[in-house]
């Protein structure tokens, strides 16, 4: 009976013990936890993002030629896609040959003021002849009618010089009435001519519109990145506005994560992230908060919720926040957008 004693109280005294050491171990672990998240705040919704280009047909047309495969490496401005021209230069010439007939008509109505401007000098020159011609004649005939009336000479010979004076009297008035015709004629031409002047500078926007329409026949990268995502073949009519490939950035990727309102309070730019990619769990990235979305993730979305409907459920809303790596470039090539991650910030 007294070893049954023995091993009774023994065990009365291991229990007591080992919760004593349990509670220990959670008091711990609970204080623990209580400052960790006291001084960090942490979320799982997170993930890889990257500025992705898309890259879109400017003008529409039949792809000739296709210079890149898919998943490749590209940099700014190499040659993606080319589409067949010949639309495009057909465009391009009838635009030029509208402007060269537009100047050839300015050349022309040029011409035709300088004409006729040289003949507002012959006409003045034709009355002043023809004042000169009347003052003769009107000499003539004063000496004439005295000599008529001194009986010296016939009626006859009167009546012609009185003929000669009427006669350079009504060529000075013919002279005289041809001058502002002239002028009508200079101004009318003028207006024609700046008519046709105005003309010119719509040729010439069509001009390097056409022009502007060719060179979007050859697409080129938007970015430096990886050119992904084609959908488009050697052959296919593609129109404008319509999507053919994207250019990821893969040298500009950072995070964003997804921190719930009630995180928000402690965030603040310019502080430092523990950053730990899901697909390389030991490899630990530092980060840097480096902006925050001027919205809740759900007010970006297709159909933002519309609290006024009646049927209200209060959900937290998460902010996405961005996230800047802070690692060497050969890791941060092997990440890909989408990828997911798990995010650490010291608040304090």
């Amino acid at each position: 009976m007294s070893e049954s004693k023995k091993k009774y109280q023994g065990k009365k005294v291991i229990f007591p013990i080992l919760l004593a050491g349990v509670l220990v171990v959670a008091v711990i672990f609970s204080l623990r936890e209580y400052f960790y998240f006291k001084s960090h705040e942490v979320t799982d919704n997170a993930q890889v993002d990257a500025d992705i280009s898309p890259v879109i047909a400017r003008v529409g047309g039949y792809v000739k030629e296709i210079r890149f495969e898919d998943n490749q490496q590209v940099k700014a401005g190499d040659t993606l896609i080319i589409l067949d021209d010949r639309d495009y230069k057909i465009k391009l010439q009838q635009a030029e040959a509208a402007l060269m007939s537009a100047k050839q008509m300015l050349n022309v109505s040029t011409s035709a003021i300088a004409e006729t401007r040289s003949n507002i000098a012959t006409a003045n020159a034709n009355v002043e002849a023809a004042k000169v011609k009347l003052w003769k004649a009107s000499e003539d005939f004063n000496r004439y009618k005295n000599l008529y009336d001194d009986h010296a000479i016939t009626k006859a010979q009167f009546d012609a010089a009185k003929a000669d004076k009427e006669s350079a009297q009504a060529a000075l008035d013919a002279a005289q009435s041809q001058v502002p015709v002239i002028r009508s004629k200079v101004s009318t031409t003028q207006q024609q001519a700046d008519a046709t002047k105005a003309n010119i500078a719509p040729r010439e926007s069509d001009v390097e519109f056409a022009k502007l329409q060719l060179s979007y026949t050859v697409i080129v990268a938007p970015v430096a990145g990886i050119a992904s995502k084609r959908n488009v073949q050697t052959g296919q009519l593609v129109q404008p506005g319509q999507p053919m490939l994207s250019v990821v950035d893969d040298k500009g990727l950072y995070i964003t994560a997804n921190f719930k309102e009630t995180q928000m309070e402690n965030l603040k730019v310019g502080e430092k992230v523990d950053v730990t990619v899901d697909a390389f769990k030991n490899i630990p990235v530092q980060g840097t908060i480096e902006s925050f979305a001027g919205a809740t993730g759900a007010r970006f979305s297709l159909l933002p919720p519309d609290n006024a409907t009646g049927n209200f459920v209060k959900v937290v809303q998460r902010i996405p926040v961005r996230i800047r790596l802070e690692a060497e470039q050969t890791f941060i090539s092997q990440l890909k957008p989408g990828m997911s991650a798990k995010v650490v910030v010291h608040t304090l």
